[in-house]
């Protein structure tokens, strides 16, 4: 808060396309999507229309007890879209909010069915799920969350497969994750009510991308022994490494599944849980049987929000976007190739268009530079002096922009990229 009161604060105006203007009038590519939720670009058309025509018929009305047109509609796309078996859908406003949810109806379902011993979870060091009490109780970044650890439940912790920062390779890594999830639900399997995992793509922990197959084995795990399997899709839904969500990549079709930031392409805070039929069924019973999941938000279903997600969602299939986003990733890994022999970059990590630049204070030991030298907070600087806005994670430098960048586009900001982590590391 000193830093920023001692600053000269960024002030957004308004947005076009890929990029945001200030109440200067300078323009910045929008390099890390405005938090990692910008698809289609800002202001628009097809997005613009779709709220004020909803708006000309209803800005709001509450789910709890009633339904809404938009709700209904985005809750059929979202079950035709989602992996193999998610069916039915519980709306909220926020990723944390619906991470939130998926713990307690993963509680609730085993207390239903009478398995009350299973309440406890499984996360993964460095795992990030959101800023709400439940959701920082599965999170594991010590910077973020420990300072509340004596409000939180515990958690079971495993290793994500972080494989620069591991003793061995990838595989190795992979290993690591795999036997420490093995020996938890072998031991402690009839406690665990969940696991929930970042697939694929860890997000705040750094950009960690996991080794193939990794994520199908840990759900052959949890399925093996009986444990709820969690997708946090937050932040790896909707395009963002190359599938429509990450749990694709491997055809792992989860228990329940959480998405937010890109449901709406970006414009309104819409979330969702989505859950199979047999989670669903643990909830379904006669009144006096109180198996209630008592949960709600004021917003749930927000026909403005659900609307502009309806067609942000065809605007995915009119503009084959998906497809489009694996040829952009293809081209962006290749711009960056020549940035990893630069000196004090350690490793360059990539999924889709989720990018992570760790810089190191020494390449071969891989030691990091020390938190106090701000690496990723001046390089960003930097970026943002050359016309591009992003936020690092630590030393990471991040790059995540909108799906519906041009190669043109991608091609200048990974200039402004480069230019930045070598101005910053080199002195040039």
């Amino acid at each position: 808060m000193k830093d920023y009161i001692h600053s000269d604060p960024l002030i957004i105006e308004r947005g076009e396309g890929i990029k945001l203007y200030d109440i200067q009038g300078r323009a910045y590519y929008d390099g890390f999507s405005s938090v990692w939720l910008n698809v289609h670009g800002h202001n628009v058309p097809e997005l613009n229309k779709a709220i004020t025509d909803q708006l000309g018929r209803v800005a709001h009305s509450t789910l709890l007890g009633m339904a809404n047109v938009p709700a209904i509609e985005l809750a059929e796309k979202l079950t035709l879209i989602a992996p193999k078996g998610l069916n039915k859908v519980f709306y909220s406003d926020s990723g944390a909010t619906g991470v939130e949810i998926a713990i307690k109806m993963a509680f609730q379902y085993w207390h239903n069915q009478g398995a009350r011993e299973k309440k406890t979870f499984i996360t993964m060091k460095q795992a990030y799920h959101g800023d709400t009490i439940g959701a920082v109780s599965v999170g594991a970044i010590p910077l973020y969350h420990e300072v509340f650890r004596p409000m939180l439940f515990p958690s079971h912790v495993i290793p994500y497969p972080y494989a620069y920062r591991h003793e061995g390779d990838e595989t190795k890594a992979m290993e690591a994750t795999i036997s420490a999830l093995r020996h938890l639900l072998e031991t402690r399997g009839e406690e665990i009510a969940a696991l929930i995992v970042e697939p694929i793509v860890q997000g705040a922990g750094g950009i960690v991308v996991m080794p193939p197959g990794c994520l199908r084995e840990m759900a052959d795990l949890c399925r093996k022994h009986d444990v709820l399997l969690i997708a946090d899709e937050v932040a790896t839904g909707f395009g963002r490494t190359g599938a429509m969500f990450a749990c694709d990549l491997e055809a792992v079709s989860p228990d329940l599944m959480v998405i937010g930031k890109g449901l709406t392409g970006g414009y309104l805070p819409v979330a969702a849980t989505l859950a199979t039929d047999d989670v669903y069924n643990a909830f379904y019973a006669d009144y006096e049987e109180q198996k209630t999941f008592f949960h709600g938000h004021s917003f749930t279903g927000n026909p403005l929000g659900c609307a502009v997600a309806l067609a942000s969602l065809k605007l995915f299939e009119d503009r084959s976007l998906i497809e489009g986003v694996r040829m952009k990733a293809s081209f962006v890994e290749q711009k960056l190739r020549a940035l990893q022999d630069r000196p004090y970059v350690g490793e360059i990590r990539q999924k889709g268009l989720m990018i992570g630049i760790e810089l190191v204070r020494d390449k071969v030991t891989r030691q990091p530079y020390d938190w106090e030298e701000r690496i990723g907070v001046r390089a960003t600087l930097r970026a943002r002096e050359l016309g591009m806005l992003t936020r690092p994670l630590g030393n990471v430098m991040v790059f995540i922009p909108p799906l519906v960048s041009t190669e043109t586009e991608l091609d200048a900001m990974t200039d402004i990229l480069a230019e930045s982590i070598i101005s910053v590391t080199e002195g040039g």
